[in-house]
Order: C-alpha cells, then sequence, then structure tokens
C-alpha cells in the first residue's frame, strides 16, 4: 500500500475527505496488522488528543476494512503490548462421537427389527451391549431417542436401511349407500329389498323395489332367497323370482 504521501494529522483529514488520493493494495491480514501498527507508531498515537485518536481510528477503519469493534480492539492490544501480534487460532469445530459404522449398525437394526420407534431402538441397542455383550453397540446404547431420529434421516442410513411398503387395499363404491347423482342420466337406480317373513318355520320371500332415479322407470320383484342369505349349496345360479311387476310411473 503506497501510503507515503500521508504524513500527518492533516493529510489524514483531507484523505477522511476524499481530497488525497490513495492506492488501497492490502491482502494478507498480517500485512494489515502490521501496517496498522506503523500508523500508530507514525502519528503518536500514545500522545494523542481525544479528537485527534478519534481521526486516526477513522482513517484505519477505512483503509484496512475491519469494522470499528476491531480497530479498537487491535489499537487496545497495541497499547498494552507496545506491538500487534496476530494470533491464529484453527477451530477444529464439533468433535463427531457417532461413526459411519455406527450409523449403519443403526439402520442394520432398524431393518432387523422392522424399524420400531426410537424408545424401542435404544432400548434394543442398550440391552445388546449391557446384556448381550456386543461390543459394537458401545456407543449406540447411551444415544438419546431425538438424536437416533437424526441419524435415521441421514443419507448414510438410507443407504442401507431398506424398507419395502405393502400394497394397500384401495376401497371400493359399490353397494355404498348414498343418494344418486345422475346428473341428468338414466341408469341410476333406487333399490328397497323387504322381506315378507317366515310361516311356521318356512323362508318367506324377499320384495326387491328398483326405481330409476331419472325415467321413474320401476321394476317390482319377489326371490326366494336374498343373496346375503344364500347357501353355498345353491350359488351355482341365480335366484328364481316368484313373480314380477313392470310399472312406469308418471313424471
Amino acid at each position: 500500500m503506497n501510503d507515503t504521501p500521508i504524513k500527518t494529522l492533516e493529510h489524514v483529514r483531507q484523505f477522511l475527505n476524499g481530497n488525497k488520493a490513495i492506492e488501497f493494495n492490502i491482502e494478507a491480514k498480517a500485512v494489515r496488522y502490521a501496517w496498522i501498527q506503523a500508523m500508530l507508531l507514525r502519528f503518536h498515537y500514545r500522545q494523542l488528543g481525544k479528537a485527534e485518536k478519534g481521526l486516526v481510528l477513522d482513517f484505519l477503519q477505512k483503509v484496512s476494512g475491519y469494522s470499528r469493534i476491531q480497530v479498537k480492539r487491535l489499537i487496545q492490544q497495541y497499547l498494552q503490548n507496545g506491538r500487534l501480534h496476530r494470533r491464529q487460532r484453527t477451530v477444529q469445530g464439533f468433535r463427531r462421537r457417532y461413526t459411519l459404522e455406527d450409523i449403519q449398525l443403526l439402520a442394520k437394526t432398524d431393518e432387523w427389527h422392522g424399524t420400531l420407534s426410537g424408545p424401542a431402538t435404544k432400548k434394543l441397542c442398550e440391552r445388546a451391549w449391557v446384556r448381550f455383550g456386543q461390543s459394537e453397540y458401545h456407543r449406540l446404547a447411551g444415544i438419546s431417542v431425538s438424536y437416533l431420529y437424526v441419524l435415521r434421516h441421514s443419507s448414510s442410513d438410507r443407504h442401507v436401511r431398506q424398507h419395502v411398503d405393502k400394497t394397500r387395499p384401495t376401497g371400493s363404491r359399490l353397494g355404498e349407500r348414498r343418494q344418486p347423482q345422475p346428473h341428468g342420466r338414466p341408469r341410476y337406480l333406487r333399490v328397497d329389498t323387504v322381506h315378507q317373513g317366515d310361516l311356521d318355520g318356512v323362508k318367506g320371500v324377499y320384495h326387491i323395489n328398483a326405481v330409476d332415479e331419472v325415467t321413474q322407470f320401476e321394476i317390482i320383484c319377489s326371490v326366494e332367497k336374498n343373496q346375503r342369505t344364500v347357501s353355498d349349496s345353491s350359488l351355482r345360479g341365480p335366484p328364481r323370482p316368484i313373480s314380477v311387476h313392470y310399472s312406469r310411473v308418471p313424471c
């Protein structure tokens, strides 16, 4: 960075007002720390008044690209130690407790037992380690129910566990008791069945009344047996009608 034209606080004030040209070229963080320290030494920051310190602070913030809080922190470090030193710290983050082998073992356990609930699966892992001494379950034995569900939704678990849903039957609407909606089309029937009753142990006949919802064409017939009460020996043919009466009801 070419900052040689800036040597006094007046030059700093002109730069902040936009009247002084300067070239920006600070890339590495270590270079920024060294430049900030050089500027504090150049302007004798310790000996400045409050207004001059604020002017230098604005200048360092604008050129370095750091926030005001960060620049103040660096200045405080300079005042305490007489120099700026960048402390490099690599954060490793959270350590992974459950390995890929644990996730695959959990997936196989779900596959063996049909994917039980979380508490039941947790109990299986505890029994496998505590009671049966299976060492591969020693980490899963202490897993929480909530994190068990997290592992179940991981991609590694889905690649191992295979779950097959059986074909579910679809309900049929045949024989459903509801008001017909013909929308002006014939062949939508209203059907009523009445049992005449038994006499001296002899089964009585069934009267069936069917009326077309649109044309009002009516069929009345009597049969010997209702289909729901027909025995297996009489399923070879249709029930025998005793009498049939046709009539057309006037609209």
